[in-house]
Order: C-alpha cells, then sequence, then structure tokens
C-alpha cells in the first residue's frame, strides 16, 4: 500500500486516511437522499435514483482515488442535479433519458478536455485572482449551507436570509459542537473531526433531537432500477437545442469542476495533482449518464476529509466503499443530524477564507472581479453562476481599460462561452 499510495511522502498514515474517508463520507452522505429526491422530480422512482447515487458515488470514488491518489470525493453535484431537472426536464421540455444522454455528451466533452493539452491551456489561461477567488467562494458557500442546515440561517419575507431561531435545539447544539470541533482543532487533536461528529450526534439523540427507533438494515428493491440503468435515449439527437443544451451543460461541469479541483489541490499543495484529478472526474461525469444520475463533481465537502488529514486516494476509496455499504443501512444515515455536520462545514469554510490574503487589492482591475465571484458564488448558491460573473467582467474590463493583450485569448473564449450558456439558460 505504501508504494501506491506513498503514505510517507505524504505525510499521512493507514489510520489518518480511514478516518479522513470516514469523515468525507459523513458529510456528503445527505446527497443520497437529496439528490434522489430531485431526481424525482424528474420521473426517476426515488428508489432508483437512491442506489443510482450511491452506485454513482462508489465508482467516482474509486477512480479518483486510483487514477489520481488524491482524497477527493466525487458525488453528484448539487446545482447540476437541479439543472438537469428543473432546466432540462421541466423547462426544456427533454425526457429524463434524454437528459442523460446530455450527461454522457457532456461526459465526452469533458473527457476530451482533460485528457489533452486543452486542461492545460484553460487552467493556465485563468488568472490566479480568479483561481483564489473561486477557493474563498465556496468557502463562505460552506458556511452558508452549515449555519442553513442546522437552522441558524433562513429565508425571510422582507430579506433574503434571516437569523433563525436561535433558541432551537438544532442552533445550541449546534453551536456547541462548533466550540468543540474549533477546539478539537487547534489542539491537533488526532481524528478531530470524526470526534466532533460523534459527540455532536451523542448529544443531539441525548436532547431527543434524532432518535435511533426502528432504525434497520435492509436491501432496497433494484426492481426499478433496471429500468434506469443505462435507458440514455437519443430520441432528439437530431434536435439543435439537445447539443446546444448538452455543450452548455458541459461548459458548466468543467469549469465548476475545474474550480473545485483547484481549490482542492490548493489545500494539499499538490499542483500537480489536478491533472488526473481532472481526468478521473471526467471520466466518473460520463459514467453519470450511464448510471442514471445527474452528473459528479468533485464536492465542496471533500474539503472536511483534507482538513482531516486525508492526502491520498485511499481517503476516496474508503469513502467510496462507504457509499456501497450504505445500501444496507439508508436509515442510519439519517441519525447523524445536520447539527454534527454544520460545525465541520463551518469550520472548514473559515479555513478556506484564509485564501483573501493571496489577492491583491492594489488594482482594481483584477480585484473587482475576483470579489464579485466571492460574493456571488454564496449568494448564487451556484458556484458556476458566481464564477460566470467574475470570468465575464474581468476580460471586459481589461478590454476597456486598453489591457486586452494581457488577457489569455481562451479567457476571452471561456467568458463568452459564459455569456452563451446566460443566454440559453434565461432567454430559451
Amino acid at each position: 500500500m505504501e508504494r501506491f499510495f506513498k503514505f510517507n511522502q505524504y505525510d499521512t498514515s493507514i489510520g489518518k486516511e480511514i478516518s479522513a474517508g470516514l469523515i468525507s463520507y459523513i458529510t456528503v452522505a445527505y446527497i443520497i437522499v437529496v439528490n434522489a429526491m430531485i431526481l424525482e422530480n424528474a420521473g426517476i422512482p426515488l428508489e432508483a435514483g437512491i442506489i443510482a447515487t450511491i452506485l454513482t458515488s462508489f465508482i467516482g470514488c474509486l477512480i479518483v482515488g486510483i487514477w489520481s491518489n488524491t482524497p477527493l470525493i466525487l458525488i453528484p453535484g448539487m446545482g447540476l442535479n437541479a439543472m438537469f431537472t428543473y432546466t432540462i426536464v421541466q423547462s426544456g421540455g427533454f425526457t429524463w433519458q434524454e437528459a442523460l444522454a446530455m450527461v454522457f455528451v457532456s461526459g465526452l466533452i469533458f473527457v476530451a478536455i482533460a485528457f489533452t493539452p486543452l486542461a492545460k491551456i484553460i487552467t493556465a489561461s485563468i488568472p490566479s485572482s480568479l483561481k483564489e477567488a473561486i477557493t474563498i467562494g465556496i468557502g463562505i458557500l460552506l458556511i452558508l449551507i452549515g449555519f442553513e442546515n442546522a437552522g441558524i440561517i433562513t429565508k425571510s419575507e422582507h430579506t433574503l436570509l434571516a437569523i433563525g431561531d436561535l433558541s432551537s435545539p438544532t442552533a445550541l447544539i449546534t453551536f456547541a459542537g462548533l466550540i468543540i470541533t474549533i477546539l478539537l482543532f487547534v489542539k491537533n487533536v488526532p481524528g478531530n473531526l470524526l470526534i466532533s461528529i460523534v459527540i455532536t450526534s451523542f448529544l443531539t439523540i441525548w436532547f431527543g433531537g434524532s432518535s435511533i427507533k426502528g432504525v434497520s438494515l435492509s436491501l432496497p428493491s433494484f426492481n426499478e432500477y433496471i429500468g434506469v440503468f443505462g435507458q440514455i435515449s437519443w430520441a432528439h439527437a437530431g434536435n439543435i437545442v439537445f447539443w446546444l443544451t448538452s455543450i452548455s451543460f458541459a461548459m458548466v461541469i468543467v469549469f465548476e469542476n475545474i474550480g473545485l479541483i483547484h481549490g482542492h489541490s490548493k489545500m494539499l499543495n499538490r499542483p500537480e495533482s489536478s491533472k488526473k484529478s481532472l481526468q478521473a472526474t471526467a471520466v466518473s461525469v460520463l459514467s453519470s449518464g450511464i448510471f442514471g444520475t445527474s452528473p459528479t463533481v468533485a464536492s465542496v465537502e471533500a474539503a472536511a476529509g483534507i482538513t482531516a488529514g486525508g492526502r491520498t486516494g485511499l481517503t476516496s476509496i474508503v469513502a467510496g466503499f462507504m457509499f456501497l455499504i450504505s445500501i444496507l443501512f439508508i436509515p442510519v444515515i439519517k441519525i447523524v443530524p445536520a447539527s454534527a455536520v454544520s460545525p465541520i462545514l463551518i469550520l472548514i469554510g473559515l479555513l478556506m477564507l484564509q485564501n483573501i490574503v493571496h489577492i491583491s487589492m492594489d488594482d482594481l482591475a483584477e480585484s473587482i472581479p475576483a470579489l464579485l465571484i466571492i460574493v456571488l458564488i454564496p449568494l448564487t448558491y451556484s458556484i458556476a453562476d458566481g464564477m460566470a460573473i467574475g470570468f465575464i467582467l474581468y476580460p471586459l474590463l481589461k478590454l476597456l481599460m486598453g489591457k486586452g493583450k494581457e488577457i489569455h485569448p481562451v479567457l476571452y473564449m471561456i467568458a463568452i462561452l459564459f455569456v452563451s450558456n446566460f443566454v440559453i439558460q434565461y432567454i430559451f
């Protein structure tokens, strides 16, 4: 194992990797039920959606763990599943089988980019200020998700966001869990995040916020899933809208993953790993269409495993097998409450904010697009949309200031593609 994963080189151990894998899984296990519910709105049966999500995540984690030897976690992406269901199926009028075909086409485009010099060219064309901004924006999004899941931040009739009921058991336990999490992390206690999740889960159960009654192990029915696996339809492949939507979908998938993988590579201090990580992610997206779900992404929450000490692909493989085993105990997943996961997400988000020091504020043409990305990723609740505004504004500002030659030609193309995506998404 040492020869393959290189534990000594990356200053880790089997114990650390297993712990990090468990933590990564716990922080993303919510996707099993949430993704299936969103797919159900597209017409995919709930039980089939659950199995598709589990199998896709299992295969994705194995691919990235073995191919890139990084602790990334590949799961169906939030936002991409909404685009699949609400934009392509419900608004676009395509069937879920045709939407799966678009996922497959997007995967092919992604593979063509990831396994050719195009990936390096695209990555090199993106200014460092925008790359740093993506990491910071994702950090704020994690903090928002953490507080929102705990009910500390909620929707409001009069404002976009508002403080929730701070006297609720969930909110109080989340605050207690956050203090415990920070203390364990600052003191560098081995397995700190996993210990935090266990303690906070126990507190939630103790005070009646969660229950273990009625929990049982059982296999789901595979009968419905047989009607979803491999059910790709090319019925409208002769329609230009089909291909425009597929290209738009692919663009969002590619740039969201580039942003996420850059952020994780930065945390690992292994920029050289991003190439193989991107390739693994591309193959995973391709398999998503076959397994019957929306596209996978290098999940934001993988930062939890990295923060817990995960440095190699063993972290991903452990998380992958946890997904596979979860077929047996889907009811058990629901025991881990939001108050246990939220403190982890908040802490990780806070740590990611430290990258703000790497953005120079002296040149406003550099800093303003970056700051917009930071603000708009959490405000739009979309990594891709937040990135798009900054990527469009950056070359536009430079061009208007007479500094157009400073911009890599590929960045102009990226900006045009983002504009085209908005046109297709919101006008057509």
